[in-house]
C-alpha cells in the first residue's frame, strides 16, 4: 500500500482549474482526431479532469513523464489548429503545461523528505 507523506496537503494534491481545463481539452482532441496518447494517458485525463487527487506514486509519474515527452514540442504540428501532432493531444492528457507547472514544486518537495 502506497503512503502519502504529508508535506504535501489534500489541496496541494487537488488539480488546478488549469489542469483540469487541459485535461478536458486533451481528451477532446483525442476523440476528435482518433489518436494521440496511450491508455494510460487517457486514464490519466480522466482521472485530472475528475478533480482526483494525485497520489506520491501519481506525482513521481507525471513528473518523469513531462521530463521525457518535453522534447515533443519540438516536433512538427505542435499546436497546429487542425491537425495538432500526437504529441500535442498525449501533453495535454497529462494536463499540459499547468500540470508540468503544478507537478514540478511537489515533486521537488517529495525530494526534499526522501522520496
Amino acid at each position: 500500500m502506497w503512503l502519502d507523506h504529508p508535506c504535501i496537503n489534500d489541496e496541494e494534491r487537488t488539480p488546478p482549474d488549469a489542469v483540469i481545463e487541459a485535461a478536458n481539452y486533451g481528451i477532446d482532441l483525442r476523440r476528435e482526431h482518433k489518436r494521440g496518447g496511450t491508455e494510460v494517458g487517457l486514464e490519466r485525463a480522466r482521472r485530472l479532469s475528475a478533480g482526483e487527487r494525485v497520489s506520491d506514486k501519481d506525482i513521481k509519474t507525471m513528473y518523469a513523464w513531462f521530463a521525457r515527452h518535453a522534447v515533443d514540442k519540438n516536433g512538427q504540428f505542435w499546436g497546429h489548429p487542425t491537425k495538432p501532432s500526437a504529441g500535442y493531444i498525449a501533453w495535454h492528457l497529462w494536463g499540459g503545461d499547468a500540470a508540468q507547472a503544478w507537478i514540478e514544486p511537489l515533486r521537488e518537495r517529495l525530494r526534499g523528505v526522501g522520496i
